[in-house]
């Protein structure tokens, strides 16, 4: 259940989430759609020659491994960006991204945008430019590089020429027999040797300045390739997210307004916040319906409302008895002098001999529903001394009910209302009635419904779903009980059919009095028994009730309890 009422504001405002989905899907179609497409290239360098060498150590590997980290921050610096914008001819750059990939010495740059061929020549032109910010890209300069290169070559030569004594005094010491001529060999020998060793150890040396043997250099292994397909946008997902978005926003929108919203919409709201029980709830009615939809023969949901609402009210009448009902409700327009004509229509078709009082001195409406005329009614008898309603009383077209009218509106209502003369005259309907209902203002707005409630055998509150404030119903209920007046029950009026709650009950009860062919609902199993149960309550319902002492009241009771 609790569930159940989280959700509700979701299906309350289900156009809310469905509209804004749709224009958040729309409009990031449209804008995703005027979006040239993405192109992206990348390039990448290695720092060190550490992979050239056969027998590298770990220490080689971490040391470049830091200093490819260092390179990348530089990479992202604004010395190489201007640097790249110069050597180029452009005044800003594209997007790029630098990282090092994890755990080797290995630096790659992509440069996302929309022109595929400026992507590849801007990430050429940031490796290059990262290059130069290196040691071997600003080091000695080219006559020294050069000399050095000079020096490498007369040592290898060197190198080269000496292994080659070496080798020819290796043979020639193959073939000598004496032992003079061997020891001036060998001596030979051991002169070039060392000065094997010195040439090597030179060009070792040599070659550590050299790019070939530095560690803190920078090479290009894999250069930028001209982009073939785009990479973005990604409208598909774009679209989606934008929707989801939508969605959330709409689904926060909702719960905003339900919590901004004070009316009361169902009973549990109506126990919760006035301690008052819900005997029943009119649903909304269409613009082609009429008025007094009770008179009518067919089997609808406010129909069959009224009925319900009418037996409950007999509930509530077997411990009190209920011979005069009035009606109210806490603000103008919430249907509770429709209320009062369509019950006193539900009553007298059940056999009561009803009487409608309309005993709103401000702004009556009996007459107006019921087509009287209103130049006679309850201010006539009111003047007189000994008020009674001989010959003012109007019969209507439905059996057992009859109406007193206003009559002409005076300045003092409130007075009048309160006189004993008033009492005096609900003492003689009574005799004439089993049934009184009176139709008064609206309690918050005046004294008359406190007034006419202590003159009563109970109050029905009538709510306007959607409409009625919580803080005018409070005020309304807390009127009456200062004045001591049994509040019998509340009415939901103008309840939407679909829904929950009291919404699916209705529903259900019109789409089985929906069908006249007599195949629903005459079907055996669940689903006919079921349609059986609401037939037999309807008829129950449209029935007389029976005396409260009555067994058969029993089940009754628990058919028409719409919660």
């Amino acid at each position: 259940m609790e569930l159940r009422e989280y959700l509700l504001p979701l299906r309350k405002w289900w156009w809310l989430l469905v509209l804004s989905t749709i224009i958040a899907a729309v409009f990031s179609f449209l804008a995703v759609s005027q979006q040239p497409p993405i192109y992206q290239t990348h390039v990448t360098l290695m720092v060190g020659r550490a992979i050239d060498n056969p027998n590298p150590s770990g220490s080689d590997f971490w040391l470049t491994q830091q200093l490819a980290n260092t390179y990348a921050d530089i990479a992202k610096r604004e010395p190489v960006k201007q640097a790249t914008m110069d050597a180029l001819g452009l005044t800003w750059l594209p997007e790029y991204t630098v990282r090092v990939v994890p755990n080797t010495q290995l630096i790659e740059i992509a440069v996302t945008d929309t022109d595929p061929v400026r992507a590849q020549a801007v990430a050429n032109e940031l490796a290059n430019q990262l290059i130069k910010q290196s040691p071997t890209g600003s080091g000695p300069d080219q006559q020294r590089q050069e000399f050095i290169e000079q020096q490498l070559n007369e040592l290898e030569k060197g190198i080269e020429e000496t292994k080659a004594q070496i080798d020819q005094k290796q043979e020639e010491l193959a073939s000598m027999f004496s032992a003079r001529q061997i020891a001036d060999a060998k001596a030979q020998i051991q002169a070039l040797q060392d000065k094997l060793n010195t040439l090597q150890a030179n060009y070792a040396s040599l070659l550590a300045n050299t790019e070939q043997g530095a560690i803190n250099t920078l090479t290009i292994i894999e250069p930028a390739v001209l982009p073939e397909k785009p990479v973005g946008p990604n409208k598909p997902m774009t679209v989606l997210l934008a929707s989801a978005i939508g969605l959330i926003l709409a689904a926060m929108a909702a719960y905003l307004l339900d919590y901004l919203d004070d009316t009361i919409k169902t009973p549990d709201e109506v126990k919760k916040l006035l301690d008052l029980t819900t005997l029943g709830a009119v649903p909304r009615m269409k613009d082609s319906e009429p008025e007094l939809i009770a008179m009518s023969s067919s089997q609808s949901p406010a129909v069959e409302s009224y009925r319900i609402l009418r037996t409950n009210l007999q509930f509530a009448a077997v411990n009190h008895p209920l011979d005069a009902l009035l009606i109210t409700s806490p603000s103008p327009t919430e249907g509770k002098s429709m209320t009062v004509a369509n019950l006193a229509i539900a009553m007298a078709q059940a056999g009561k001999k009803t009487i409608i009082v309309d005993a709103d001195l401000h702004r009556p409406r009996q007459h107006k529903l019921f087509s009287l005329p209103n130049n006679v009614g309850v201010t006539t008898a009111l003047l007189s001394e000994h008020p009674e309603p001989d010959g003012l009383l109007q019969s209507t077209q439905t059996p057992n009910l009859s109406v007193l009218t206003s009559g002409p509106l005076p300045p003092n209502p409130a007075e009048l209302l309160g006189s004993e003369r008033m009492k005096a005259l609900l003492q003689h309907l009574a005799e004439e009635a089993d049934m009184i209902i009176l139709d008064s203002p609206p309690a918050t707005v005046l004294s008359d419904a406190m007034i006419l409630s202590t003159q009563s055998d109970g109050v029905l509150l009538v709510l306007d779903v959607g409409q009625t404030r919580r803080d005018a119903a409070q005020r309304a209920v807390e009127g009456l009980r200062q004045v001591n007046a049994r509040i019998v029950g509340v009415l939901l009026n103008r309840v939407p059919i679909k829904g929950s709650g009291y919404y699916y009950y209705y529903y259900y009860y019109s789409s089985d009095y929906s069908s006249h062919d007599g195949r629903r609902g005459s079907g055996k199993g669940l689903w006919g028994r079921r349609k059986k149960r609401k037939r037999r309550t309807s008829r129950q319902a449209a029935a007389p009730a029976p005396a409260p002492s009555s067994p058969a009241t029993q089940p009754a009771q628990t058919s028409v309890d719409p919660n």
